[in-house]
Parts: structure tokens; C-alpha cells; sequence
């Protein structure tokens, strides 16, 4: 397939181009001209800018999919003005970009919602969501809460009360939902949605996200 990725240098997607590259698809990728030499090998470059739709549409016309990852590294309270800035303008302009180029599935990482705290996060991308809700055109949400990897392992000191909470009935859900996913079963999801398009609205959540491990 002809996939073209936005967010291709950060955690996920210098992880999720050489799966994809793997598994025989066409991968293009938005990057600055700053961090171009930062894509995988075997991807296409195009230099545009993640904010400004139009300066990369033209050049994914004919993609079967976008899969949208930009997003503010190392989320916080104290970036909550980014999170509109950058993750709700980014998403708002691959969303642009993908109706003006007729791609027939989008893809995006979003976070698990709703949920009691990083609200500012959790608002905007639920914003996001909304947009590209609205819009009609075939997507995949994906909502993992936090995925563990190098540099990101702190909450595993949380992994006792994980354990408790998802075997208690009343917090059962809660746990189920806000649980933690390893960087792989996550680049494991995108690329099984990437391969397998929904017909409407596609959500999933960390218990599929756990499942979707390539066999």
C-alpha cells in the first residue's frame, strides 16, 4: 500500500516507517528540510510543514492512507497551550490535506479519553477527533494512554497498581482502558490498521492495541 506518515522522525514513527517498509508498502513522509536526514532509509522525503496542510497535499496524492503522529514530545501539564497549538493545528491540517488529496483513510493517534487528568491533552485530541469525525471520510482513532519504550519506562513503578486495579470489578474498566502498551504492539496496531481500512469511524483502544501484536 502507499502510506504517507506525518510525525515520521518522532517516537512512534522512526519506529513504525521501517515495519511498514518491512511489510513491502510505500512510505512517504512529511518532514522539515532540518530533519529530513532523520527518516528511515527506503522512505520518500517530502518537506513540508506539519501545520500548513497545503504544503504537503500535493505530494501525497494517491496515498491509500495518512497516518497522522505529530504531536508535543513528552506531554505535560505545563504544555497545554501546545497542545492546540501543535497537536489540534496539526491534526486539523493533515485532515485538510488528506480531503484535498482524496485519501481514503486516516489514521490517528490519539489518547484514551476520556480521562481525569491532562485534561488540555485529552481535549485536544478529542477535538481532533471531532474534526475528523465530521469530515466523513474513513478513520482509525487509535487510544493508548502511555506507551512504554526507551526513555518512557516510568510507569513502570505503576505496574502493582495496574495489576490491582484491573482485578477489581468496580475499576476493572478504568484499568482496561488507561493500561500501558509497549512501543511495538503500538507500531503493531497502526500497521494492522494501515492494512485493514474501515468502511466508517474505527476506534481502538489499549485492550485491542495489546492484541494487534504481528504474528
Amino acid at each position: 500500500m502507499r502510506v504517507f506518515v506525518t510525525g515520521g522522525t518522532g517516537y512512534i514513527g522512526s519506529r513504525l516507517i521501517p515495519a511498514l517498509i518491512g511489510r513491502g508498502h510505500r512510505v512517504a513522509a512529511l518532514a522539515r528540510r532540518e530533519s529530513a536526514q532523520r527518516l528511515a532509509s527506503g522512505c520518500r522525503v517530502v518537506i513540508g510543514d506539519a501545520l500548513d496542510g497545503s504544503s504537503y497535499a500535493p505530494a501525497i496524492d494517491g496515498a491509500d492512507v495518512l497516518v497522522h503522529l505529530v504531536g508535543v514530545a513528552h506531554p505535560g501539564p505545563a504544555k497545554a497551550a501546545a497542545f492546540r497549538s501543535v497537536d489540534l493545528a496539526s491534526a486539523r491540517a493533515a485532515l485538510a490535506a488528506a480531503l484535498d488529496a482524496g485519501v481514503p483513510h486516516l489514521i490517528y493517534l490519539s489518547v484514551a479519553q476520556p480521562a481525569p487528568v491532562m485534561r488540555a491533552y485529552v481535549a485536544a485530541r478529542a477535538e481532533a477527533e471531532a474534526l475528523i469525525r465530521g469530515s466523513g471520510i474513513p478513520s482509525t482513532f487509535l487510544r493508548p494512554w502511555y506507551v512504554l519504550g526507551p526513555g518512557h519506562r516510568w510507569p513502570m513503578a505503576l505496574l502493582p497498581v495496574y495489576y490491582l486495579f484491573e482485578r477489581l470489578p468496580q475499576t476493572r474498566a478504568v484499568a482496561a482502558r488507561f493500561g500501558l502498551v509497549g512501543a511495538e504492539q503500538m507500531v503493531d496496531a497502526i500497521v494492522r490498521a494501515v492494512e485493514d481500512p474501515p468502511s466508517g469511524v474505527r476506534i481502538v483502544e489499549v485492550p485491542e492495541i495489546r492484541r494487534s501484536a504481528r504474528p
